[in-house]
């Protein structure tokens, strides 16, 4: 028989089952569950096994992995008449991949470790292509045996596994970053407003976004540092940073006067412009006082 743990995955829907099926060649075995049974063949005829209950998923596997929607629902996948909790063993380890609150992680692992199942929130960032790819880039929560004991079988479907930290610090990583990836929304629509008030085709603005953000790293490029503090004068990155601020000073300058001109509302670029040097770490001196 295997020594790798057999796999259970609860939640087959747009991302579990591309997670999912990234684990049929597990060689501990995979377990699928869904309320939708006829989301559970294709993984059957694939040499999946399938369980109609949480329970009897918990019964099988001692990792369990569960992809649903919101709280409620995974409180009710552990907790519930035929939850995880209700068949599993001391020593199983239970993945929560659903983005949740991070007090709502707090309150399961209690509960979980008053039947000694340690309990990890490991939300998931890339979307469907990267976990079609398994590519996915997983934030974890969670004791160190217990991420020791998920790591193996997560690199099926995510090549990025960070330990963030004890329970709920992988739901706090997951906020910060998607606190970044819809307010660069809200500013995308932002952009397209100015641009479209200014009679530009937004769908070619959209290519030349998407071009130059794949050869930059948009956002990602500039959170190389390991402290929001200013940046001392004295620091490899200050003369870095500094050119970012005052590059992005001038632009978003000249875009808000294109604003104004067109009548066009920015307020996010009107929050940006005073505030893009200090959250840099290399406001100017004027600024700093």
């Amino acid at each position: 028989m295997s020594e790798e743990p057999t796999v259970g995955f609860i939640g087959l829907g747009n991302m579990g089952a591309p997670m999912a099926k990234r684990l049929l060649a597990w060689p501990g075995g995979l377990i699928v569950c869904d309320v939708r049974v006829e989301a559970t063949l294709p993984f059957v005829e694939a040499g999946a096994r399938a369980a109609t209950t949480p329970a009897e998923v918990a019964e099988q596997a001692s990792v369990i992995c569960v992809t649903v929607i919101d709280d409620a629902q995974v409180r009710e996948v552990l907790t519930g008449p035929n939850g995880v909790l209700a068949g599993a063993a001391a020593g199983t380890a239970v993945a929560v991949h659903s983005t949740i609150s991070d007090r709502t992680a707090e309150q399961l692992a209690a509960i979980c470790a008053e039947q000694n199942v340690e309990f990890v929130d490991a939300p998931v960032s890339g979307g469907t292509p990267a976990a079609t790819r398994g590519s996915l880039a997983v934030m974890l929560g969670g004791s160190q045996a217990a991420v020791e004991r998920v790591r193996a079988p997560f690199g099926s479907f995510a090549d990025l596994i960070v330990h963030a930290g004890p329970v709920g610090a992988g739901t706090r990583m997951k906020l910060a970053r998607n606190l970044l990836h819809f307010v660069a929304f809200t500013a995308a629509t932002e952009a397209q407003r100015l641009a479209e008030a200014a009679g530009l085709d937004i769908a070619e603005l959209g290519k030349v976004v998407r071009h130059s953000d794949a050869i930059t790293g948009g956002p990602g490029a500039i959170m190389l540092r390991d402290t929001t503090r200013p940046v001392d004068p004295a620091d490899f990155w200050y003369p870095i940073l500094g050119h970012v601020r005052d590059l992005g000073e001038k632009d978003l300058s000249l875009a808000l006067d294109l604003g104004r001109r067109l009548e066009i509302e920015l307020p996010l670029a009107e929050c940006a412009l005073p505030d893009l040097g200090r959250g840099l770490g290399v406001a100017a001196p004027q600024e700093a006082s």
